[in-house]
This record gives C-alpha cells, structure tokens and sequence, in this order.
C-alpha cells in the first residue's frame, strides 16, 4: 500500500510536500464542528514544506457526541469508532513505509483528546505528538493501565489554565501519563489564555516537527 493509497482509502485531506517525495507525515485532528480543511492552514503556517500535512474527517464534524470528561458510555459507540478510526490511519501510514518515527500526530479540543487517547492507547516511538487544549479521555479515575512505551516520543502539551473545556488538571495528568510511558514531554500552561491555537504553541510545534529525522 502507498502513502496515496491510504489517503484515498481514508478519505484524508491533504496538504504540503506530494506523498511521493515527504521527508515525513503529520496527521492533524480536528475540533468539534470544524473540519479537516480547517486544520490545513497549518502547513502553510508551519512553513516546512518538506512533510505532507493529511487530516481526516470526523462524521457529523464531530467525533463523539459529550464531553471528553462524561462517562464513557456517554460517548459510545463513536469514541471507540473515532479510536479505531485514527488508529487504523496510523497503522496504514506505517505500514505504507512512513516509520514512526516520521510521523507526527496533532489535535486540537476535541481533536487534541482524541489524539492523547490514541496514542496512549497505541504507543509507539511517534517523532512527535502534539496536543493543542486536550488530554486523555474519560471521567475523573478511569484506570489509566495503558501498556507499551513512548519512549523516543517527543511531545507538547499547550493549554490555558482556565480552558472552558479542558481542565488543568487533566491536562497535567495527561503529561505524567506520558512521561511515564517514557515520552519526552513539554508541557506549557497559558494563564489566561482562550482556547485557541497561540504563537507560543507554534513554535513548540515547529521545534517538535523539525527534529524529525528527515
């Protein structure tokens, strides 16, 4: 299976470097009610024109239907097709050639809660993983006994301290989450900042990215 392949076969949107000749893959996850296209300007704003950029398409423009912190049936049966669904997208890239260590996965909101669980769930030596105001899913004390290692993973965590929809503290645990599976991991709390994507967080996505080993 080829890089183009996988984009047809998932449906992926597309931008930056040609699959045939990207040094790597960043996979970008969108928000509640925005799109994949949305989450493509980033490439532009990234400015490496070296990876190819690919984002899917959540039904509905949403992934599941509550929050990330409801009890989990609450959000079944989508969030474990949103999980299956970005975990057989990283498979496919992988298997299509791009090793883990090329490819990069980043979310936003919702987005940045789906790819905290999925890589949690899916560990791997990713080249870099960033979460723009998200962390892992479920109620306060879902068992966390996540098996596998990030080790080798380089990873960011940006969020407010105030966040409407993201509470500090998930956020902090989502970083020890990650740092125990042995992922090197930055974490940067914005005081009073609203829930958007800040310079700050692209620069650290910009240094994440650049230490692909491309």
């Amino acid at each position: 299976m080829s890089l183009e392949n996988v984009i047809a076969r998932h449906e992926l949107r597309r931008a930056g470097a040609p699959p045939a000749r990207a040094k790597g893959v960043v996979l970008l996850i969108h928000g509640r009610g925005a799109t994949a296209e949305s989450m493509l300007p980033l490439a532009d704003v990234l400015a490496m024109p070296d990876l190819c950029y690919l984002a899917p398409q959540a039904a509905g423009h949403s992934w599941y239907p509550q929050s990330f912190m409801a009890p989990t049936d609450a959000n079944e049966p989508y969030l474990t097709r949103a999980l299956n669904r970005v975990a057989a997208i990283i498979g496919d890239i992988t298997e299509a050639g791009t090793e883990a260590a090329r490819l990069a996965v980043i979310g936003f909101s919702q987005g940045a809660c789906l790819t905290s669980e999925t890589v949690l769930r899916n560990p791997a030596p990713y080249g870099f993983i960033g979460i723009l105001s998200g962390g892992a899913i479920g109620p306060p004390g879902t068992p966390r006994d996540y098996a596998g290692s990030l080790a080798g993973a380089g990873v960011f965590l940006g969020c407010s301290d105030h966040d409407p929809h993201i509470p500090l503290g998930r956020v902090q645990e989502t970083t020890q989450l990650m740092i125990r599976m042995g992922a090197r991991v930055t974490e940067r709390i914005y005081p009073g900042a609203s829930h958007t994507i800040n310079d700050d967080e692209i620069s650290h996505l910009r240094a994440g990215l650049s230490a692909l080993p491309m």
